[in-house]
Order: C-alpha cells, then sequence, then structure tokens
C-alpha cells in the first residue's frame, strides 16, 4: 500500500489515520462553546427543524434505550429522552460532552448518561441497544465503514439506525450558491463568532467531500443494514440516512 492509499481526508488535506483523529479533536474543543450558536448562523436556523424531523423518524419510546453517537452538545439526546427514551451521549470528544452536560444540568433533564467513546471501536457490549443515532457527526469518523459496524453490533436484533448528514446539493443554482455561501462566509462567520476561522474551513471542506446520499446508503447497506433509505431534504444537502438489524 502506498503511503498516499494509507492516508485519509482532513479536508481538501491527505493526512495520516492518527493525525485525522487528532485534528478533527482540536477542532471540536475549538469550537465547542459555540457549537449551537454557529449551527444558527450557517443553516439560519434550519438545522432545528432538521432535528425535529430526524427525532421524529427514530420516534423514541419510553422505556427504549438509545445509543446518540456524536451527541455532542446534545440537541438530539434532549428531543429524545423528552419523550421517553433512555439516552446514552457519546462523543469521542470531552469537551463537546462537557457542554452538553451542562445544558442537560440546566434543563433539568433526567435519562441521560455522557461517555467519552470512539465511533469506531464502542465499548459496549453486543446487542445493547433499541437505536443507534448519529447527526452530522458520521462525515468527522476517520474510517466510516468501522463506525457503521460498531453501530450494526451494538445493536439489538430489530434495533435502528438514523443518521442525518450533510453532503451536496444536486439541486441546479441553489448547490452553487450554497457552494459559495460556504465557501466564502462560513469560515468568516467562524473567525467573527468562533474567533476560529481554520475550523470551519474544515467543517465546510468536509461536507464537500462526504458521500452522496445513494452512495453513503451503499455503506449502510455494507454494514449489514436491511431496508436502508435515504431521505434527501434540499437536494441532498441533508439527508436521513436509516437501516434495520435483523
Amino acid at each position: 500500500m502506498s503511503d498516499r492509499s494509507a492516508k485519509v481526508s482532513f479536508g481538501e488535506e491527505l493526512v495520516s489515520p492518527e493525525e485525522k483523529t487528532r485534528r478533527v479533536g482540536e477542532v471540536f474543543s475549538s469550537v465547542a462553546r459555540r457549537y449551537d450558536v454557529m449551527n444558527d448562523l450557517m443553516s439560519g436556523g434550519l438545522h432545528r427543524l432538521w432535528k425535529d424531523r430526524f427525532v421524529a423518524r427514530v420516534k423514541p419510546r419510553p422505556g427504549e434505550h438509545i445509543l446518540d453517537m456524536a451527541g455532542g452538545t446534545g440537541d438530539i439526546a434532549f428531543r429524545m429522552v423528552q419523550r421517553g427514551a433512555e439516552v446514552t451521549v457519546s462523543d469521542i470528544n470531552a469537551d463537546m460532552l462537557a457542554v452538553g452536560e451542562q445544558r442537560a444540568g440546566k434543563r433539568g433533564l433526567k435519562g441521560l448518561t455522557w461517555q467519552v467513546q470512539n465511533a469506531e471501536k464502542l465499548s459496549f457490549a453486543d446487542n445493547s441497544f433499541d437505536a443507534y443515532t448519529i447527526v452530522f457527526g458520521i462525515r468527522n469518523v476517520t474510517h466510516i465503514p468501522l463506525a457503521l459496524k460498531e453501530a450494526h453490533r451494538v445493536l439489538k436484533r430489530g434495533g435502528r439506525f438514523f443518521c442525518m448528514e450533510f453532503s451536496r446539493s444536486d439541486w441546479p443554482g441553489f448547490s452553487e450558491l450554497y457552494d459559495a455561501w460556504s465557501k466564502n462566509v462560513i469560515p468568516k462567520l467562524g473567525k467573527a463568532i468562533a474567533d476560529d476561522e481554520a475550523s470551519y474551513k474544515y467543517l465546510v471542506e468536509s461536507i464537500q467531500r462526504f458521500p452522496r446520499p445513494e452512495n453513503f446508503r451503499a455503506m449502510v447497506t455494507e454494514a449489514g443494514f436491511v431496508r436502508t433509505a435515504a431521505e434527501p431534504m434540499l437536494g441532498g444537502l441533508v439527508t436521513i440516512h436509516s437501516g434495520w438489524k435483523i
């Protein structure tokens, strides 16, 4: 295997897997405190509607045990625990989890467990969860197929996998407009709001490099899931992916 083929993308750069893991960690440690403010600015508040729609698709129920991977500041977990589910919020970045725990404490939310975990090598036993969710996090994983295999492993039989992720829109005109906005404006917002232009430049580049919905759906199927589906929004700019373990 050549040095080039052994490397993975970090935005538009090729780096070693270890370097990507380290640098992604630095990105999210840097943006953790301003992450939710930046999400509002980058999406015009639409991320809140997307997350509501996502949780409506997951259909969390009282008594269920759900793993929310890359759960960060808790947006998805809060919505699910309010529907009665017990949620383990996991993230590779302790700084993101700390922000989520603080937010949960202020809201008085119960039924949440917080754990630092690597999506590629989870510490949970086989067949542990009724559902696995990951929102705007899978594109930052170094080896995505490993993370999908781990998601399949920790789910119970009949368990469901739900992922929401960005990609590039296939709507003519809108795609070009969003690309220009994301490349030229979002990093500047990151500089102004979070004093971190480089991290938001990486986040934009990671979206542009993420597989198109049909290609990622094939990866979910390859990991062992059945009845896989991809529900695109805004021409695939955001897509809800799902699958079942049987």
